[in-house]
C-alpha cells in the first residue's frame, strides 16, 4: 500500500515570476551579481516548474538593500510628500479617509523601477512624476471613479518606471508629469 501523495507547494503565479525577475534585475543593476550569473538564474527561473526549482534560482541571492520598502499611513487627514525626498523601491500608501499628494518631480529616485501601492478608502490621490518617467497603472483597481492620466505626446523612456497598483475606494487618482 502506498501512502497518499502529499500536496505540492502552491502553483507559481505570473506575479511570483515577475517579482523574482525584478529582484534579479535589481541585483544586477546594483552590481551585486555578474551578467553571466543573472542570465543563468533567469534561465533557471523561467524554466522552473516547481517551487523548489523556483527557490533555488533565488537562493544565495544578495539581500536587498535596506530602505527599499516603506509604508506611509494615516487614518484621516492628508499624506503629503514633496520637495527633495528619497523614494524607496516600494512605497505603500494607506489611508482610510484622507487625501494623498506625492510629488516625485524633485525627489531622489535611485531605482530604475518604483512600485507605488495605493490602498485608499475614500479620498483622492494626486501623483506628480518626473518629466521623463514612464507610468504604468495596470495594477490599480478603482471602485468609484476613474484614473486621470494623460501620457506625454513625446514619450521618453529614459526616466524611471513608476508602477502604480493597489485599490482605491471612492476617490480619483490624478497623475501628471512635471513641467521641468
Amino acid at each position: 500500500m502506498t501512502s497518499p501523495r502529499e500536496d505540492p507547494l502552491p502553483a507559481l503565479t505570473e506575479d511570483d515570476r515577475e517579482a523574482a525577475v525584478r529582484r534579479l534585475q535589481e541585483a544586477y543593476a546594483d552590481e551585486r551579481i555578474s551578467h553571466e550569473e543573472m542570465e543563468q538564474r533567469l534561465d533557471q527561473l523561467l524554466a522552473a516548474k516547481t517551487s523548489g526549482e523556483f527557490a533555488s534560482a533565488l537562493a544565495a541571492l544578495p539581500a536587498e538593500r535596506p530602505g527599499t520598502a516603506s509604508t506611509i499611513g494615516a487614518a484621516t487627514g492628508r499624506i503629503l510628500r514633496r520637495g527633495e525626498w528619497r523614494v524607496p523601491r516600494t512605497l505603500k500608501v494607506e489611508s482610510a479617509f484622507g487625501r494623498v499628494h506625492l510629488d516625485l518631480s524633485r525627489a531622489i529616485i535611485e531605482h530604475p523601477t518604483v512600485d507605488i501601492e495605493l490602498n485608499l478608502g475614500t479620498g483622492g490621490a494626486r501623483i506628480t512624476v518626473p518629466r521623463d518617467a514612464v507610468v504604468d497603472v495596470e495594477g490599480l483597481h478603482t471602485e468609484w471613479k476613474d484614473v486621470r492620466y494623460q501620457p506625454p505626446r513625446k514619450a521618453r523612456s529614459s526616466g524611471p518606471r513608476i508602477r502604480i497598483s493597489g485599490a482605491m475606494g471612492f476617490g480619483r487618482l490624478r497623475i501628471r508629469h512635471a513641467w521641468r
